[in-house]
This record gives C-alpha cells, sequence and structure tokens, in this order.
C-alpha cells in the first residue's frame, strides 16, 4: 500500500440542530481510492508519516470543501498524534485555509483514535496551541475509542462525539441509556456540546432527542456524499424537524428582522469603507461582495474605526484591502427560525457577538443584514406572549397550539387524530376531596400529556380550562395516547378517578378546518361520558357511527353533575 494523499477524495456530512432543525457545520470525511481511511492511517503510522499524512488530508479537504462555498463551519479528523504535535500540522493547515479563505475560527478539529502512547501533556499543549489560533475543537468516537476520560475535563473541548456504536444499543439497553444520561448533565455542566454520530433510524432519533441532545449526524438525514455538501434537505424520507418550540407558526422567523444591508465590492480599500461609515451614521457594519452578490467579509464599525483611528492606523491601512480588517460574515438563511441565529450567535466568538448577521438566499446572494440586539428583543416578546398563553396549573398552552396544529394537517391532507379528554364528574372531586385536591389531580394530567408530548414526535397537547384537555397526533400513535391515559390509575385525596376520551379520525377531506371537528367531537364527548369506567369512544367526520374502544356502555352511566 502507498500513501497516495492526492488520490483520496472527501464525502462531506452536515451536522444538524435538533433545536433549530438547521444545519450546524459540515464533515469532511476522507475516502481513499481503494480501501478505508483507517487502513491508511494505520500503514503511515506504520511508515512514521501519521502526522505528515494527517495533516495533507486535512489541508485537502480544506481546499475541496472551498469549492462548495458553504460558510459553514468546516469539521476536519486529525488523530490524537498530529494533535499533540500542532507544529508539523499548522504550516500546512494555515497554507490551505489561506488559499481557501477560510479563518482558523471556521473550522473545529475533531480529535480522534489513537490515544494510546500519545504523551497526554503533549496533547494538551497541543490542544491549547490550536485554541489559541481560534481552533475549536472536539474529541471524536467517545464510546468505541480509547480516549481518557480525564482529558475530557482537562481539554475542555467544545464538542464531544457519540460513537455510532453506543448509539445502536439505544433505546434497548438500559446502562448505555444511562451512560448517555451521564454524558448529557457533564456536557450541560460543563458548556460542551454533545453529538449524536450514526443515527440511522426514527427510534433512534426520539431517544436521543428524549435524552437531551440536541445535535446529530448520520445517514437518516443526509448520508455523507462524494464531492458534493447536503446542506438544503436530507436525502432520506427523514426530515431534521426542529422542537416544538420553533415550528410554531407564530415563531419569530429571521426575514421579520430584515434591514437593508450596506455593501461594497470585495476589493474596495480600508479607505472607501471608512469614508461610507463617517458620511452615514446608520450602517453598523458593511459587507463586502463578490460579482455573483455572495458575501466575502464582513466589517463590524466600532471595530473598524477603531483600528483605523488608532496609531498609525490611517497610514498602515487607508490604500490596502479592506478585507485586511474584516472578519469572514456571519451568514444565515432568510427562511430560518429567530432561534437558529441565536445558536449561530452562541457558536461565535464572543468578541463577534454583537456583529451584523448576513442574511442569505437559497443560492448564497446577500438579500440584506440583521441585527442581533432586534432578534433577541423579538424572541423575548414572544416568549413573553406565549407565556401568558400557558395555563397556570399544567403550563400548558391553551387551545390555540391544538387549533394551529389540527388546520396545518388538514390543509396538507395528513391524516391525523383529535381527542377531547376530560375528567369524569370533576365537580364532584372538588366539591368531595377539595380544590387543592382537584388541581393536584390537573397537574398530573398536564404532566402526562406533557411527557407525551415529549416521547411521541406527532403529538401536540393543550389545556383548553378546567379539567378539559385537546390532543393532535398521528393515526399509529393514538392508541399509546390512549392507553397511555386511561390505564393510570388516577385519584384525588384517595378518590378513584375515571376520564373520558373522544378521538376523531380526520382522513380523506371529510373535515376541512379545526373548527369543523371541535363541533363534531362535542357529541362524541357527551356519549363518552355515558360510557362506564374510564373510556375511549372514536367517530369519523361524516358518520354517525361511534365506536367504543375502551370501558362499557352497560349499565349507562348517568350524567355527571358539571
Amino acid at each position: 500500500m502507498e500513501v497516495a494523499v492526492e488520490q483520496v477524495s472527501f464525502a462531506f456530512q452536515p451536522l444538524y440542530s435538533l433545536h433549530t432543525g438547521g444545519t450546524v457545520g459540515v464533515e469532511a470525511l476522507a475516502r481513499p481510492a481503494s480501501g478505508r481511511v483507517q487502513e491508511l492511517l494505520r500503514y503511515a503510522m506504520r511508515k512514521g508519516r501519521l502526522v505528515t499524512v494527517d495533516a495533507a488530508l486535512a489541508a485537502r479537504a480544506v481546499l475541496e470543501d472551498a469549492s462548495h462555498e458553504t460558510l459553514l463551519p468546516l469539521h476536519l479528523n486529525l488523530t490524537a498524534l498530529s494533535a499533540a504535535a500542532p507544529q508539523l500540522v499548522l504550516d500546512t493547515l494555515m497554507e490551505a485555509l489561506g488559499k481557501a479563505g477560510r479563518r482558523a475560527r471556521e473550522v473545529v478539529l475533531e480529535i480522534g483514535s489513537p490515544f494510546h502512547g500519545v504523551s497526554p501533556k503533549a496533547l494538551l499543549a497541543g490542544a491549547r496551541r490550536f485554541s489559541e489560533l481560534g481552533f475549536r475543537l472536539a474529541f471524536d468516537n467517545l464510546g468505541s475509542g480509547d480516549i481518557p476520560l480525564n482529558l475530557l475535563a482537562e481539554a475542555r473541548p467544545h464538542l464531544i462525539k457519540l460513537d455510532r456504536t453506543t448509539l445502536r444499543r439505544l433505546p434497548a439497553d438500559r446502562s448505555t441509556v444511562a451512560l448517555v444520561e451521564a454524558l448529557v448533565h457533564f456536557t450541560a455542566r460543563t458548556d460542551i456540546r454533545l453529538v449524536a454520530t450514526g443515527i440511522e433510524t426514527e427510534e433512534q432519533l426520539a431517544t436521543v432527542r428524549q435524552l437531551g441532545i440536541r445535535i446529530v449526524q448520520g445517514n437518516l438525514f443526509a448520508p455523507a456524499r462524494e464531492g458534493t455538501v447536503p446542506l438544503k434537505s436530507a436525502t432520506s424520507t427523514t426530515a431534521v424537524q426542529p422542537e416544538t418550540v420553533v415550528a410554531r407558526p407564530n415563531s419569530p422567523r429571521v426575514r421579520d428582522f430584515l434591514r437593508p444591508a450596506t455593501t461594497l465590492p470585495e476589493t474596495a480599500t480600508c479607505e472607501e469603507v471608512r469614508n461610507v461609515l463617517l458620511d452615514h451614521d446608520a450602517p453598523t457594519g458593511i459587507v463586502g461582495l463578490d460579482g455573483q452578490g455572495r458575501p466575502r467579509w464582513s466589517i463590524d464599525r466600532s471595530r473598524f474605526l477603531l483600528e483605523m483611528t488608532g496609531p498609525f492606523g490611517h497610514a498602515l491601512h487607508a490604500h490596502k484591502p479592506a478585507a485586511r480588517l474584516a472578519d469572514a460574515p456571519n451568514t444565515i438563511r432568510a427562511n430560518a427560525g429567530a432561534l437558529e441565529l441565536l445558536d449561530l450567535v452562541a457558536d461565535t466568538d464572543l468578541a463577534r457577538s454583537g456583529d451584523d448577521i448576513v442574511v442569505i438566499d437559497d443560492v448564497g446572494k446577500c438579500v440584506g443584514v440583521v441585527i442581533v440586539n432586534e432578534i433577541v428583543r423579538g424572541v423575548a416578546e414572544a416568549k413573553i406572549e406565549e407565556a401568558a398563553a400557558l395555563n397556570p396549573l399544567t403550563r400548558l398552552p391553551g387551545s390555540d397550539a391544538v387549533a394551529r396544529e389540527v388546520d396545518r394537517r388538514l390543509e396538507a391532507g395528513s391524516p391525523t387524530v383529535v381527542a377531547w379528554l376530560d375528567v369524569d364528574s370533576f365537580k364532584k372531586v372538588n366539591d368531595t376531596a377539595g380544590f387543592a385536591a382537584g388541581d393536584d389531580l390537573i397537574r398530573s394530567l398536564g404532566r402526562a400529556l406533557t411527557d407525551l408530548g415529549a416521547k411521541l414526535r406527532s403529538v401536540t397537547v393543550s389545556h383548553v380550562g378546567g379539567d378539559d384537555f385537546l390532543i393532535a397526533c398521528d393515526i399509529d400513535e393514538i392508541t399509546t395516547v390512549a392507553d397511555t391515559l386511561l390505564d393510570a390509575p388516577w385519584s384525588a385525596e384517595g378518590l378513584p378517578v375515571t376520564v373520558s376520551l373522544a378521538t376523531m379520525v380526520c382522513a380523506g377531506g371529510k373535515a376541512r378546518s379545526y373548527r369543523d371537528v371541535s363541533r363534531l367531537l362535542a357529541p362524541l364527548k357527551k356519549h363518552a361520558k355515558h360510557v362506564e369506567g374510564s373510556s375511549w369512544v372514536n367517530g369519523w367526520p361524516g358518520s354517525d357511527r361511534v365506536e367504543i374502544l375502551r370501558g362499557s356502555d352497560q349499565p349507562a352511566r348517568p350524567s355527571p353533575a358539571r
């Protein structure tokens, strides 16, 4: 085997945020002409050339990624031996970054096995050197590699990537679940981001989401493809869906805060930038565009003027390209959610956290900028409105949440189930056990529904008021919902309590809106109240047939006092 780095191609696979549904980075995966990259690296190690080959592969990945112009953080793989010898890597890597127009702060170095035989002291010193230059660090293959646990605490990386072999044991293996829970706790306490790799099934995705992991990567979303960076959508049938708080129709979007950008050609000089900033008080920054209108650099007003007005600043920079005092633009898609933008800001260097964000369209052209403070204020206002709509007992939203979801599903032609849940004889509960016991019962129901909403991807719940709750979900998940709610031994101060569940299966276009469904649910709920015990009755729009799925209609229960 020859160590032929020039024959290695690269596949690119994105990392996704489950918080926003957006792409937060892209990893370059080496693909040798034959065999696997691990074999090539092992051969290079035997020949004493591992660090040289490692550095050459990282440099080639940077140059190949440059042709895609993604502007996303690029993840490069390095072995621990290379990370412990930064002086042997940096010349090659920095030269490639210069050719590609990349900054160190836009690169995440994923340090991987083998760690055995590498001096921990040298590795920590190397990690510090890379960090000083602006690189972000990650530790890869946790779970199958030989990374020392002490290193996680001492090196304080930005990310930790759980190996796919660990995650394949989820959710069945309780020990693995406990291990991941411990890692989630560790990363949350240390402000490290935990990444789940190798996600291939819906069940794995649901499990890692429930465990609190917020960044994922795997073939379920987008297989690694050679010669391309798959960013716009997942290539499998499953897209990365953001969490409920992001998906709500009334959540603020980036386009809601769009402002016109002050732009100059990317060839502009520092003097030209200075003149624009001094002639106009409004611009907080300037964006440098290429001939196709794509952002190439951005300048923050305060930092730029401070540099220009310093000792000899004008003489040093005035007639030089403005790019020398600029930064790589922080960019985001126009249709992204505001919370996705806040994720971007959180990942930005602290010194640039207030910089304008450049908004781009689907082909990468600049369409304007957004000011971070305005986004923060807008999200805060939306959160205040959202909090005001929550029921004080259960912290669940009101009926608007289910109404919007049902209307969205019906408009899209998606089969769905709408359910109405309430407590039987709730007035008797309050009159017998007291209002405090009644409130405790409502809180318990609210917690059960909240847990269902977190566990099942399609479930949307709301607390209409009193003891009435509404639920919308996929048809294949209503049985789980019903079993959870009807099998629970509800009680108030020792007083046994039963509940009634009325469901309407909406498919085939018979129901046109949430208003139609709510009108049709009312008689179903009344029917369920006359069924003995905890009950479940089901109906269909356009049909008078009522199916009793739980409980018995003999003997009939008298209509309870309300």
